[in-house]
């Protein structure tokens, strides 16, 4: 999906996020590790750490879509699938951590054929 799916006035929307996921706002702030205010009220959707956290997710998200052909597919992994060697966690539950990075770095191992 593209990103401009996900985005309204030049950032992320997480109401358009959680339309696109077919989930809801409160979903969506949980699974990148934010407060509920965090995607309601506009001063905080605006701020540096939502805007980061909402990136984060959503990058993941794209990089891993044409391998499972769906936007919710790939978010269900996202969700649910625990990555080898990061100790059983989720790409969510790393997000959350502040460990986005690992991710992306995890999910180009694999598609470069190393196994992570």
């Amino acid at each position: 999906m593209s990103l401009e799916a996900f985005a309204e006035d030049g950032r992320f929307a997480p109401g358009r996020i959680a339309t696109a996921l077919r989930t809801t706002l409160d979903e969506v702030a949980r699974t990148v590790g934010l407060g509920r205010d965090a995607v309601m009220r506009q001063d905080r959707i605006a701020s540096p750490k939502t805007q980061k956290r909402l990136r984060e997710m959503v990058e993941i998200l794209n990089r891993v879509e044409p391998r499972f052909g769906s936007a919710l597919i790939a978010y269900a992994w996202y969700r649910s699938e625990p990555l080898a060697g990061f100790g059983g966690l989720t790409a969510m539950q790393l997000v959350r951590e502040g460990h986005a990075a690992d991710v992306l770095e995890y999910i180009d191992a694999v598609d470069a054929g190393i196994h992570a």
